[in-house]
C-alpha cells in the first residue's frame, strides 16, 4: 500500500514539475515573440519567465486554496439574497434609501432581485 501512495506522490510531482517547466516555456515564448517587437523590450530568458509566472501567481493568483469567486464571494452573495429575500417591502425601500444616501444617488438596486423576490413572497 505504500508503494502505491509513493509512485502516485512521484506521478504528482513529475506531473507538477513539467507543467511548470511547460508554463515557463510558454511564457518566454510568448514573451519573446510579441513584447520586443510591439514594445521593443528585451527578450528574457527561461529563468526570467519563471520568475514572472510566479510574480504573476502573486499579484494575481494569492496562495490560497480558493480565491475570491471561489468561495468567500459565493458566500457573501448567498448571504445578501437570503437576507434580501427574507425583508419586507418596507425594508428593501428603507435599505435602498440608505445606500441610496451613502452613495449620493449614484446607486442603484438590481431590479432583478425585485422581480425575482416579487414571485416568491407571493
Amino acid at each position: 500500500m505504500k508503494k502505491f501512495w509513493f509512485k502516485k506522490g512521484l506521478m504528482f510531482l513529475a506531473f507538477f514539475v513539467a507543467a511548470i517547466l511547460l508554463f515557463g516555456a510558454i511564457v518566454m515564448g510568448l514573451w519573446n515573440a510579441i513584447l520586443p517587437a510591439v514594445l521593443g523590450v528585451k527578450p528574457i530568458t527561461f529563468i526570467q519567465a519563471l520568475g514572472i509566472l510566479l510574480l504573476s501567481k502573486i499579484l494575481f493568483g494569492g496562495f490560497g486554496r480558493r480565491g475570491w469567486h471561489g468561495g468567500r464571494h459565493q458566500q457573501w452573495r448567498h448571504n445578501i439574497k437570503e437576507k434580501w429575500g427574507n425583508m419586507t417591502p418596507e425594508e428593501r425601500e428603507k435599505f435602498k434609501a440608505e445606500w441610496k444616501h451613502r452613495c449620493g444617488g449614484r446607486w442603484k438596486m438590481d431590479e432583478k432581485m425585485d422581480e425575482k423576490n416579487a414571485g416568491t413572497t407571493a
